[in-house]
């Protein structure tokens, strides 16, 4: 019986070794040497123009992987065979940079025809983004490839809400594999980037968990009708600079979205904001980790997918 134990416990640990072996931080190396540094270049010039970009190109990763895994389907146009992801509810009339994620594939298919994947150009475009902001960097694991299709109704139902209770941010987050300790760090991609009105109005007008001049503020700018695309920035305070402001200012209750204030409002979430908010090296070394296991969710690799040679239609 132990022996049959033994044996089990090696094959879990096998099927483990190679479900976690599907991307390398080499995939790169020999078939587009260049392909990193391209896009490098192309995200610091994109967020060098315009800082808002750097959050921009972080949130496509984040909500390409939410929907599916991250395969790329957020970057496709509607089809007469499928509605995409661009209008669903968390990404109609705020996701952006596609013309960036365009630039750098029309570069890379230059450089080598069919080879880097549009899904790998969001993953290493998020880690370029915060590192050009003045975030953590960390190694992205390579080897994506490209969904054919993708799905209207799974981004409605999948990716989290601004309207989100903590429990509902929790279990948005557990069904990805990822942990509340994972979610608050993730959550701190919110001290960079803008939201809409429409996201924050219900909370700067009827919610009391909020601090009463941030609140002022962000009325004059966010009317109770009307205005429903004049954006204001998550971190109020260092809006264009990857840091630990988010968490302090939700120990503040200067969080916008009623979704980042759950994460401190006396639920299980405060020490790990409390404790963010006091060490940005913790923070860092937190967040870069789970963007990587972010970056692992349900990848097409293998003979899975396709290599687009344009992000925004199949071959």
């Amino acid at each position: 019986m132990a022996s049959f134990f033994f044996s089990f416990a090696l094959s879990l640990i096998l099927i483990f070794a190679v479900a976690s072996a599907q991307l390398s931080s080499t995939y790169y190396s020999s078939s587009c040497p260049k392909a990193l540094s391209t896009i490098n270049s192309a995200v610091t010039a994109a967020v060098a123009s315009e800082k808002r970009m750097g959050a921009s190109l972080l949130r496509l990763h984040f909500h390409d992987c939410f929907v599916n895994g991250c395969d790329g389907s957020i970057l496709l146009d509607d089809t007469s065979s499928f509605t995409g992801e661009k209008t669903a509810n968390p990404n109609a009339n705020s996701v952006r940079g596609f013309d960036v994620v365009d630039t750098i594939k029309s570069q890379l298919e230059s450089l080598c025809p069919k080879v880097v994947s549009c899904a790998d150009i969001l993953a290493v475009a998020a880690r370029d983004s915060v590192v050009a902001l003045g975030g953590p960097t960390w190694t992205v694991q390579l080897g994506r490839r490209d969904s054919t299709t993708a799905s209207l109704s799974t981004a409605n139902s999948d990716i989290p809400q601004p309207t989100f209770n903590l429990s509902a941010l929790i279990t948005a987050f557990t069904n990805k594999g990822l942990t509340a300790k994972e979610m608050v760090a993730l959550s701190g991609s919110h001290t960079i980037g803008q939201a809409r009105c429409t996201s924050f109005r219900a909370r700067i007008y009827n919610e009391t968990n909020i601090d009463s001049s941030l609140a002022t503020s962000l009325k004059s700018n966010c009317p109770s009708t009307g205005g429903d695309n004049n954006l204001s920035p998550l971190d109020a305070s260092t809006p264009t600079v990857f840091d630990n402001n988010y968490h302090k200012n939700l120990v503040n209750q200067k969080g916008l979205l009623h979704s980042d204030q759950q994460l401190y409002s006396g639920g299980s979430t405060d020490s790990q904001v409390t404790s963010y908010s006091t060490s940005s090296s913790t923070f860092f070394a937190d967040f870069a980790s789970a963007m990587v296991k972010m970056g692992n969710i349900s990848p097409l690799t293998g003979t899975n997918g396709e290599i687009r040679t344009n992000c925004r239609k199949a071959n």
